[in-house]
């Protein structure tokens, strides 16, 4: 996919909070998959440390809550509509590489991950990145709870572990972890997030190279305001569920 990444954040988002384009990363080129200049991370406060762990637990502990609260209900649609477990968990690449164990609520046939060799040919996404529209796999419960994000409401347990943060790259499955450039590698330098950049900008909607160059430019301007700002995006853009499959 020929487009600019950075050109469809300025495009989307005129926000200053949520304007990427800072120095080093305007002259990232992307060519393919490759990224020429990798963004240092930037080093933020002790304050700021503390600050941002301290907001993620009292959200993830809000988040909980309301899985409890609501999970009753979606558990038993979940077990009508097809067999199998409430709960799905997945190996995932987390902070400077190490693997984790990530939650979910099970939006697909128990059978998904035996079947996705079959649907390779229907994967949307450049580079190493796979998804699909309108999954076969898919439960019909599944699509919605995909559609409005409830499958992702198990990660604020994540958060709470300190697997995860709030607002950070999505994190890979090992195997793609695998194949990953050095460019590539880099998303792993900070915790990966329930939301982030990539997410509220467009979601499945970009392609490989610009869900890449939006996470590097977070990693390079990573402060406690530009995660809020996301935080505050989030919202309506799960309630809209564009890009979400």
């Amino acid at each position: 996919m020929a487009v600019n990444a950075l050109g469809r954040v300025a495009e989307l988002h005129q926000s200053p909070a949520l304007d990427v384009r800072a120095p080093g990363v305007a002259e990232m080129e992307l060519v393919g998959l490759a990224v020429r200049s990798i963004p240092a991370t930037s080093r933020p406060t002790r304050l700021e440390v503390v600050a941002r762990r301290a907001i993620e637990l009292v959200v993830a502990t809000f988040g909980v809550l309301l899985l409890v609260v609501a999970l009753p209900i979606i558990a038993l649609a979940i077990r009508l509509d097809s067999r199998g477990p409430v709960f799905f968990r997945q190996r995932r690449v987390g902070l400077d590489g190490r693997t984790f164990t990530i939650y979910k609520l099970r939006s697909m046939v128990i059978e998904a991950e035996r079947l996705r060799d079959t649907i390779l040919p229907l994967n949307v996404m450049n580079g190493v990145t796979f998804k699909v529209v309108d999954d076969p796999r898919r439960t019909r419960v599944g699509r919605w709870l995909r559609r409005l994000s409830l499958d992702e409401m198990p990660q604020f347990l994540n958060v709470l572990r300190g697997d995860m943060a709030l607002v950070g790259p999505r994190p890979p499955l090992p195997t793609e972890f695998e194949h990953f450039t050095a460019a590539e590698r880099a998303r792993v330098r900070v915790k990966p997030g329930i939301t982030g950049l990539w997410q509220v900008t467009g979601r499945n909607l970009l392609g490989h190279g610009e869900m890449i160059a939006l996470d590097l430019a977070y990693i390079e301007r990573r402060t406690l305001a530009l995660d809020l700002s996301i935080v505050a995006r989030t919202i309506p853009a799960m309630l809209r569920g564009r890009g979400a499959y």
